[in-house]
């Protein structure tokens, strides 16, 4: 089952569904439903940017340029359709 015909599911369950069963739901989602996500606190994804950062400046790792990536994907989609 694809994640469309999964969301539409759960939808259609929760609208309809008995409040208590609502209720249990969102218990356990409340933390998802309510913190949003914050990149910016995430301690080990700003570690990783940074390592990458570090290694883009220090030549480590050499990047891709705007024009590289443009060439990349133009290949891409002429392969793919």
């Amino acid at each position: 089952m694809d994640i469309i015909t999964k969301r539409q599911k759960l939808h259609d369950y929760i609208e309809f569904a008995e409040d208590d069963k609502v209720d249990a739901l969102y218990t356990i989602l409340k933390e998802e439903v309510e913190e949003p996500y914050e990149w910016w606190n995430d301690e080990e994804l700003i570690i990783e940017l940074d390592r990458r950062s570090d290694d883009l400046k220090s030549g480590k790792d050499p990047g891709v340029t705007l024009e590289e990536s443009k060439e990349r994907l133009t290949a891409l989609f002429k392969k793919n359709g």
